[in-house]
Parts: C-alpha cells; structure tokens; sequence
C-alpha cells in the first residue's frame, strides 16, 4: 500500500471526526442560545446560580474549584450576578472571615426557567457515560491535543458557554 494511498483512505475519516466536532460545538452553542433566551443570562452566570443553590454559603474558591474556571473568572461571574440582583454575600455566622454566597429571590427566577443543566449538555453528557468510554476519549483527546499548533492553555479554564456564544461566522 502506497502513502498516497493511506493518506486518501484517512480523509473520509477525517471529515467524520471533523463533522462529530461540528455537532457538538452546535449542538452547545443551540443550548446555550435556549438558556439565554429563557433565562436572559448566560450559561455561565446559570451555572454560578445553580451551583449557589445547591450549596448555600459556597465560597468564591470553591464555587471556582467545582466550576472548573480561574477564581478571577469566578469573582467577575459572581460580581455581575451581585449586581444583578441574582446573588448576596453575607459573612458566615461561623467564621465572620469568610464570605458566603447566597441565592436572592431574581436567581431563584432565573433557575426556575432553566432548560435543563446550567452547565450545559456537554458535562452533563460526559458525566453519564461508562468509565471506560470517558478514559479512552480522554486518552484520544489527550492525543489530539499534543498535535494541536498555538494551544490556548488557558482556554481550559473557561466556561464553555462563554467559549461558544462568540458571534458565529457566516
């Protein structure tokens, strides 16, 4: 078999792969426009409500740790949502150093119009298939990576909602 040859067999396969990216990436970018519009604010601040939700008096470092996401990119998140009258910060009664967040009744508002998960369908994807399917794509997309030229490295901390509500190209 010659290199010509095998190289012509992979662009079928290629395109495939190409294409199953393309569906994810527009299948997340459709949620997160659907959160927007339900909701009037982006996944990430939904994702910031919810996580505050489930657990009351979270601390901007944990709620950035669960989060996945820088605690400066946490903070601006939770600024805006101050802001917006969607969250509060009180001091804990247990250790008056420490701040917690709290859902306001604007956030309770926002969450009960939520579609599905604030994360999006992505995580919420991830987390629902066999172990052993989750380490072989992590393996493969850790692969993948190695060949990517100008990895943005810090694209890795970033919400996904964030990443996907650039204005698409025609």
């Amino acid at each position: 078999m010659s290199i010509e040859h095998s190289e012509h067999d992979r662009e079928p396969l290629v395109l495939d792969v190409l294409q199953q990216f393309r569906l994810i990436f527009g299948s997340m970018r459709r949620y997160f426009r659907l959160v927007e519009e339900r909701c009037g604010m982006s996944g990430s601040q939904m994702w910031v409500l919810q996580e505050v939700q489930r657990r009351p008096e979270i601390g901007i470092g944990e709620l950035a740790h669960r989060m996945g996401v820088h605690q400066s990119t946490c903070s601006l998140l939770v600024d805006k949502l101050v802001a917006q009258h969607c969250l509060s910060k009180k001091r804990l009664a247990s250790d008056q150093r420490r701040v917690g967040l709290y859902l306001a009744p604007a956030g309770e508002v926002a969450l009960a119009a939520l579609p599905g998960p604030a994360e999006g369908i992505l995580p919420e994807a991830l987390s629902t298939i066999p172990a052993v399917v989750l380490k072989t794509l992590n393996i493969n997309l850790e692969e993948l990576i190695r060949y990517l030229p100008d990895k943005d490295e810090h694209a890795a901390n970033m919400p996904l909602a964030e990443m996907v509500n650039a204005p698409e190209e025609p």
